[in-house]
């Protein structure tokens, strides 16, 4: 096996070199060939022969099925990011007197994020003499948790930071559990080493 850097590779007549370090698809040493043999045994095996370490002297190739390794590459790429979606906290912000349509839109739109799996921020921004009554924002952090019990647990109450009072919604675990059993809550991330990405609504 080798690592790939995240890179296009050059592959067959790409690789204009006179001779090169060969390794075969089973990973074992094949030695030194001219550039031209090397790329006719492909062929012959139905393979490419591809530049995996072009510094070195002579580059290194491989041969190997070019096609599927990138799919498979690509596809272990996907299934790295898919799970770094749990690392990462959304955001969604609400005004204090936002309008019940908007309310919903919102809340439809923190529904998506924690089936992503994501952790999502529920901010309520406060202008003016507005930050006079967080009373207001506190209702409607609450209001939303409550309305969102069944897919999301409180991971922090409400904290002011500056003039906005957040809490953050965590998904809940996927994991069947009986009706009267409560989810663990001690795997808890700490919301401070998480990336936090603004969504705006």
């Amino acid at each position: 096996m080798f690592s790939i850097a995240g890179r296009d590779y050059r592959i067959n007549q790409q690789i204009r070199v006179r001779e090169v370090r060969l390794i075969g698809d089973a990973g074992e040493q094949l030695g030194v060939v001219p550039t031209a043999e090397a790329i006719q045994m492909a062929r012959d095996q139905g393979v490419d022969l591809v530049e995996v370490s072009p510094n070195a002297s002579p580059p290194v190739c491989r041969l190997l099925d070019y096609g599927r390794f990138r799919y498979t590459q690509t596809k272990r790429d996907r299934e790295a990011r898919k799970s770094q979606k749990t690392n990462v906290v959304r955001e969604v912000r609400f005004r204090p007197r936002i309008a019940e349509h908007d309310r919903i839109s919102k809340i439809r739109r923190i529904q998506e994020l924690l089936g992503e799996g994501a952790k999502v921020k529920v901010s309520v921004m406060f202008r003016g003499r507005e930050i006079t009554h967080p009373e207001l924002g506190v209702t409607l952090l609450r209001g939303v948790a409550e309305q969102l019990k069944e897919e999301a647990k409180l991971e922090t109450p409400p904290l002011m930071e500056g003039r906005r009072l957040n809490i953050i919604l965590a998904p809940m675990a996927t994991v069947p559990v009986k009706p009267a059993a409560k989810a663990p809550e001690e795997e808890e991330t700490p919301v401070g080493d998480q990336a936090t990405e603004e969504v705006q609504a």
